[in-house]
């Protein structure tokens, strides 16, 4: 018998867009100063998270 995981709450969502969002933030710093591979780092980090598609006008890489 396969268990199925529960749906994701709004709560999780919330939290998921949030850390996209600083890791977003962490990658644009990182380039701004110059941290090329910590900017690839944060982005690698970034697409581990469900696919849920980035919060509208991040870009990450």
């Amino acid at each position: 018998m396969q268990t199925q995981l529960p749906a994701s709450s709004d709560g999780e969502k919330t939290d998921q867009a949030a850390i996209m969002l600083m890791l977003a933030y962490v990658e644009a710093e990182c380039r701004r100063l110059g941290a090329e591979a910590a900017a690839r780092h944060a982005a690698m980090a970034a697409s581990l998270l469900p696919a849920q598609g980035a919060p509208a006008g991040v870009s990450l890489h």
